[in-house]
């Protein structure tokens, strides 16, 4: 059985860091088309950063140049370290994989159909 387990979440001031790690178990680890997503309240669930199926790694704009994903092969874990955070990162994080679900949603030319459970990142002004 899949399981993508998140942690690092918490809460920091504005400015501050958190590295979120996402564990994968179930299934034979492949750190492409992996990616993290957000889902503020009231908003709609975004790619924040992701592993495309070439291995070029992707992220959404306002991230850019201040996350980094990066992969633990041997270790089966995905990470997203957040440097320079602000009030309106704070959301809901998730990890997520393609593993050729049928009902998926596409973002960075995979379809992602298996998530974690998140991790709750609060940033404060």
């Amino acid at each position: 059985q899949v399981h993508l387990v998140e942690s690092g979440g918490g809460s920091v001031q504005a400015g501050g860091s958190l590295r979120l790690s996402c564990a994968a178990s179930g299934y034979t680890y492949s750190s492409k088309c992996m990616a993290w997503f957000r889902q503020a309240p009231g908003k709609e669930r975004e790619g924040v950063a992701g592993i495309a199926q070439d291995g070029s790694t992707r992220y959404a704009d306002s991230v850019k140049g201040r996350f980094t994903i990066s992969e633990d092969n041997d270790k089966n874990t995905l990470y997203l370290q957040m440097n320079s955070l602000k009030p309106e990162d704070t959301a809901m994080y998730y990890c997520a994989a393609d593993l050729g679900s049928p009902r998926s949603y596409r973002w960075i030319g995979c379809g992602f159909g298996y998530w974690g459970q998140g991790t709750q990142v609060t940033v404060s002004s």
